[in-house]
This record gives C-alpha cells, sequence and structure tokens, in this order.
C-alpha cells in the first residue's frame, strides 16, 4: 500500500515541477500588448422605463394615483374621501384591473418583470 501511495505522489510533484519551469515562446508568435482597462460603468436608463405616478382628484373628492410604466397603466391606488383606500392592479396587462385589499384572502402577488419583449 505504501508503494502505490509513494508512486503517485512522485507522479504528481514531477507533473507539477514540469508545469512550473518557464517554456520558450513558440516561433513566430508575439507576447499580447497591456490589457487596456474596461470603461466605465454608466446606468442606462431611459425615461420610458422609469415609473411616472400621476394623482388627481375626482369630483366626489377621491384622490386616483396612477402608475405607468412605458406609457401602459398598470396599477390605481384610490383614496376615497371616506373610507379606506384600495388598490386597483392589472396583473395580465390586458386592461382588466382587479382590486387588492389588505385582507388575508390567499392571493400571492408574486413580482412579475418583462425581461424581453418581441
Amino acid at each position: 500500500m505504501r508503494l502505490p501511495l509513494a508512486v503517485l505522489l512522485l507522479a504528481v510533484t514531477f507533473t507539477a515541477a514540469a508545469q512550473s519551469t518557464a517554456r520558450s515562446r513558440p516561433a513566430g508568435t508575439l507576447p499580447l500588448d497591456e490589457v487596456p482597462p474596461p470603461p466605465p460603468i454608466t446606468q442606462a436608463t431611459s425615461v420610458d422605463d422609469e415609473a411616472v405616478v400621476t394623482r388627481r382628484t375626482d369630483e366626489n373628492g377621491q384622490v386616483i394615483e396612477e402608475y405607468r410604466v412605458r406609457g401602459k397603466l398598470y396599477m390605481q391606488k384610490v383614496t376615497p374621501r371616506h373610507g379606506k383606500t384600495y388598490v386597483l392592479m392589472d396583473h395580465k396587462a390586458d386592461g382588466s384591473f382587479t382590486k387588492l385589499d389588505n385582507s388575508i384572502d390567499g392571493h400571492l402577488s408574486v413580482p412579475q418583470w418583462v425581461l424581453m419583449e418581441f
């Protein structure tokens, strides 16, 4: 058992020593120039990607806040003059809004980001 272990250690040692020596450059090749530093990172955000909030007051005194991304309305927050604030959300992006309230009704609001559009 000791002899195979010693042979294995010697083989590993010799291969490591063979790789650590400097190699000559093949004929007809030139060394690479220094790599320039990468360009600075800039945040490329356009005005269309930012969420726009529009606030208006109805004739009944209720305040309606409209949330838009790329010009598309996806959420409305309605604050009645007398009563509790509620939110209307467009989950399917088809123009049909559903009411969200703070009651425990088993609905889970999962973040839904658009990664690519075709």
